[in-house]
């Protein structure tokens, strides 16, 4: 009978547990499970993620990797079925409807890729932006100058009086983004926001993007399918099968980076499909610990040689 560990070596063990990660979003084995007609589709599977304070980062993956899901739940327009998420300290699981509605109104902005989502038509480009100064209770005689602001800050000072359908699709999801950013939200999130531009627009609102980056200091989170939107950020984080799978970053952007794997807390990676494929990787692999380096072997039937 093996002897039950001791108090001092059950401290000692949890003092080795990897610290929490800290950041303006923080994401730990977040699982959202949809069940409809006794189908159950799992869209994340225990996702790992951390941004940092007033970061600019991209997320891609193939449709039906669990981006979007993700975004819902930053944006607090759904709740994960297990793990922990939070957004500038505030925990998404533990907030109440009317927290939720706060946290939609004042900690974060959300862009979507239809244009028709973010604007209303019967208002001009000024009108819309005030809008949601309004609902959150700003003073009516600041609304008109720090939405002019913003227009201004994103090319648009000239556009004020224009209504959407005035307005070319870039200069739409401009003006999103202004409205977005009304309330100094802490995060911003943009799904798909160049998904319907051609390649000139679409680098004119990812500048724009860039733009409220850098000048009022909010963290963007973009999820896209770009390549030159993934590519002109210091860090592009990739998800598959409901996990984030490897991590670009780049020294500097726009230049070509370093892919790296995603090793969650829990000791996990994925392997990628081209070298499990190559290799005939499939339910299990023998390890092998090295000085500098894990070796990962196949398992095949029949007597096994060893590693070289």
């Amino acid at each position: 009978m093996s002897e039950a560990p001791s108090l001092e070596r059950l401290r000692t063990a949890a003092a080795r547990r990897p610290e929490r990660p800290e950041g303006m979003v923080v994401c730990e084995n977040l699982v959202r499970i949809f069940r409809s007609e006794g189908v159950e589709v799992q869209a994340l599977q225990g996702l790992d993620l951390a941004v940092a304070d007033g970061e600019l980062l991209a997320l891609v993956g193939a449709s039906g990797s669990g981006k979007s899901t993700l975004l819902s739940i930053l944006a607090g327009l759904d709740v994960p079925t297990a793990g922990s998420a939070s957004v500038a300290g505030r925990d998404l699981l533990a907030m109440r409807r009317r927290e939720r509605l706060e946290y939609r109104r004042r900690t974060v902005g959300f862009v979507w890729q239809q244009t028709a989502k973010n604007l209303l038509p019967h208002l001009t480009a000024v009108e819309n932006v005030m809008l949601p100064m309004r609902y959150a209770g700003l003073p009516r005689g600041q609304r008109h100058g720090r939405a002019a602001e913003l227009l201004g800050l994103l090319g648009l000072g000239g556009k004020l009086g224009r209504r959407p359908g005035e307005l070319s699709g870039g200069e739409q999801q401009r003006v999103a983004i202004a409205v977005a950013n009304a309330n100094e939200p802490a995060l911003l999130l943009a799904d798909e926001p160049t998904g319907e531009l051609d390649s000139a627009t679409g680098e004119e609102v990812f500048g724009a993007l860039r733009s409220a980056n850098a000048e009022l200091g909010v963290t963007v989170v973009i999820v896209t399918h770009d390549a030159a939107v993934a590519e002109q950020v210091s860090r592009t984080v990739r998800i598959r099968n409901g996990r984030t799978s490897t991590e670009v970053l780049r020294h500097e952007e726009g230049r070509p980076g370093v892919e790296y794997a995603v090793l969650d807390r829990a000791g996990r990676l994925q392997l990628p499909a081209e070298f499990t494929a190559a290799l005939r990787l499939s339910r299990r692999v023998r390890l092998e610990l090295e000085q500098d380096h894990i070796g990962v072997w196949p398992v095949v039937d029949g007597p096994q040689e060893e590693p070289r």
